[in-house]
């Protein structure tokens, strides 16, 4: 866990300090003329949106609940080209909270972090490696699978589950807005930091605390599950719709070759629309099967509209 850990955040830390601005260097002799180093290799990209909603009644006949709502999406994406290398990071963050009667409940919550550097061999095809990191935000708890009386289970929290993909393989982009990539060898580490969110399901789909349960995937007295045979699939979509719509979309199959009847399926989507210059709409999507996780198919949709914001340099180009 420790050495696993240290490798994750250097990789952050590395993608972090190269999607920077390069300052400009000076010389110190006299006479001399500034020279800055050539930063038009990167093309980046960034939306953002808060969103608010409140509803309150009062003698109201027809009854009803006073709420407050508030979430936030951001998506970024820095892109650096030059010559046959490329270098290519997105990250998506989500999250939302309803307060009903005094009681705060998590209403989104998702990080999605992606990394992936390229060598073209020819037109369209890379060999690439890549490194994508996904977990929560803030704590989650179970509130109705439980039993009469019961107070709300944690069930989930920042590394708990949290999983780091490395892959290597080949990759077919037609452009900028579209790639895909097939990596044979993609090992896959499975986080649990916090042992307190283990549980099983008991009878009538009852969530039941149980420290010696395994949870998503992480067997008990371990933090960590390896799954290092395994095979991936990515495809990822960024675009512009228009002057003011743009779409996000990125599908990822794994597959342990040890288990594979129990495939997982990733499918992220994010529609952003600008209705003026500081009033957007969203829609996002996650949905995910991870038989790890559970048994179904878990989707979380997200709907929203209220402050936004976007800016992009990236460059049309011809095809």
């Amino acid at each position: 866990m420790k050495k696993t850990s240290t490798l994750f955040v250097c990789w952050l830390s590395v993608a972090v300090a190269f999607g920077q601005e390069v300052t400009p260097v000076v010389s110190q002799l006299p006479d001399s003329v500034a020279v800055s180093r050539d930063t038009t290799y990167w093309q980046r990209s960034f939306t953002g949106s808060l969103n608010l909603n409140q509803a309150s009644f009062s003698n109201w006949a027809g009854g009803g609940v006073n709420s407050v709502a508030i979430g936030g999406i951001v998506d970024m994406r820095a892109l650096y080209e030059k010559a046959r290398w490329s270098w290519d990071n997105t990250a998506n963050l989500q999250l939302g909270a309803v307060n009903q009667v005094g009681t705060f409940r998590k209403s989104a919550d998702q990080l999605l972090i992606n990394s992936v550097a390229g060598y073209a061999l020819a037109k369209h095809i890379d060999l690439f490696g890549s490194a994508t990191f996904s977990s929560f935000l803030a704590p989650g708890y179970e509130y109705n699978r439980l039993a009469a009386g019961q107070s709300p289970l944690k069930v989930s929290g920042f590394l708990s589950p949290g999983q780091l993909t490395f892959a290597w393989g080949i990759a077919y982009k037609p452009g900028d807005w579209l790639s895909i990539r097939l990596s044979p060898f993609a090992p896959r580490f499975t986080f649990l930091a916090d042992q307190s969110v283990r549980y099983r399901i008991g009878a009538d789909n009852i969530v039941i605390r149980d420290p010696q349960a395994t949870t998503y995937g992480v067997v008990a007295g371990q933090s960590v599950r390896t799954e290092w045979a395994a095979l991936q699939l990515q495809i990822a979509l960024a675009r512009k719709l228009g002057e003011n719509v743009s779409v996000s979309a990125k599908y990822q199959l794994y597959a342990n070759y040890a288990t594979l009847d129990a495939i997982d399926h990733r499918f992220d989507f994010l529609l952003t629309a600008r209705i003026s210059r500081f009033i957007s709409t969203n829609v996002g999507l996650t949905a995910l099967f991870d038989k790890d996780f559970s048994n179904a198919w878990q989707v979380q949709q997200v709907l929203g509209i209220g402050l936004g914001y976007s800016v992009s340099t990236f460059r049309d180009k011809k095809k």
